[in-house]
């Protein structure tokens, strides 16, 4: 095993927390294939790389500004395996039109008051991430309706 490649690893995770897919893509240019498996699987078992860790930390520093789709499809994006970005998608702890509303808060400071104004707010929190019924609740005009 090469001294530098695993030296950039150590580098690489002292900046911050990496699935194991995304050091494997920043590795590549350092070593060959089998080498940066080897030393991946190394970091696993010393407890050095953890995507379930990542995955953790990754969606509780992104979960106040986008939604649970969007954290889902970017947690695939980073090569996270999909019961990892559920166990951290279930820690969030509050659920989807909570956050949608508290982003939508932020943005805008008052209800749309036409249709114009409510698709404007509408594709903003789709853009981020959020689901069309969290996205119903938030523009709703009578908000204490909710369940």
């Amino acid at each position: 095993m090469s001294a530098t490649l695993r030296e950039k690893a150590l580098r690489l995770l002292a900046q911050r927390e990496h699935s194991r897919a995304e050091l494997a893509r920043k590795l590549s240019d350092e070593g060959e294939q089998d080498e940066i498996a080897a030393l991946l699987t190394r970091f696993e078992e010393c407890g050095l790389l953890s995507d379930s860790r990542f995955a953790g930390q990754f969606v509780s520093s992104r979960a106040g500004r986008f939604g649970t789709r969007k954290l889902q499809y970017e947690l695939k994006q980073r090569g996270v395996a999909d019961a990892d970005a559920a166990g951290a998608l279930a820690a969030i702890g509050e659920d989807d039109a909570t956050r949608a509303r508290a982003v939508w808060a932020r943005k805008f400071d008052a209800l749309p008051a036409d249709a114009k104004s409510w698709a404007k707010q509408a594709r903003f929190l789709q853009s981020r991430g959020f689901s069309a019924d969290s996205i119903r609740k938030v523009l709703r005009q009578h908000p204490e309706q909710d369940e």
